[in-house]
């Protein structure tokens, strides 16, 4: 849902997932609306990979899109084998945006997003201080009077963003953004604060009485 901050501002359309077969090919999850037109032949990505990659600092370029079982999977120029295919699994794709040909709903920068507002029940509860990417999900790192809450990026718990109004919408499960109450408060008990072994006096003498 979120690209990185310019300079070289881009969009996050992929993950390379796992090998397929035994010929260079790579299985893809998308991150684009628009697969037809961001993975094309020749079509150059730029790879977010760990430090110790062999691909880091490097680009890829697509040589052909295909889909099997209603899988995408992509084969690259220079990947030419199953075990240079591997060592290309989960890392992340991105392009170059383009503002006037790139108008995909749900992508926003990184740097749009931090320092709004984030609502719930149209009551704020923090303010977004970064994200942070990774390969299953992006996270918004929000933070708020009891320190930071790190919220999935994902429509079920963020439906909303206004960039014009400053603010986020977010919807999250119970016990995200507070701490749930503990299991003798939530069933109603009182708690106590007799130690195991006064406790254990007092249920001896009920006996004796």
């Amino acid at each position: 849902m979120s690209a990185p901050n310019p300079p070289g501002a881009q969009l996050r359309v992929g993950r390379l997932t796992k090998a397929h077969g035994l010929k260079g090919a790579i299985k893809l999850e998308l991150f684009t609306d628009d697969p037809a037109r961001r993975f094309v032949p020749g079509a150059t990505f730029s790879l977010q990979v760990p430090d110790e990659s062999p691909w880091f600092g490097k680009t890829l370029e697509l040589r052909e899109l295909k889909w099997y079982n209603q899988h995408p999977v992509g084969f690259f120029v220079g990947v030419d084998d199953r075990s240079e295919a591997e060592a290309l699994a989960k890392a992340i794709l991105w392009v170059e945006h383009d503002a006037e040909a790139d108008a995909e709903d749900d992508a926003w920068y990184d740097h749009q997003l931090v320092g709004l507002d984030v609502i719930r029940d149209g009551q704020k509860v923090g303010t977004v201080a970064r994200l942070e990417h990774f390969p299953a999900q992006d996270l918004l790192i929000v933070t708020t009077p009891s320190g930071d809450v790190m919220v999935p990026f994902v429509k079920a718990i963020v439906p909303g963003v206004d960039i014009e109004a400053r603010t986020v919408t977010v919807t999250p499960p119970t016990g995200l953004f507070e701490e749930l109450p503990a299991e003798d408060e939530a069933d109603g008990a009182p708690a106590s604060d007799a130690t195991p072994a006064e406790a254990e006096t007092a249920s001896e003498s009920d006996s004796d009485a």
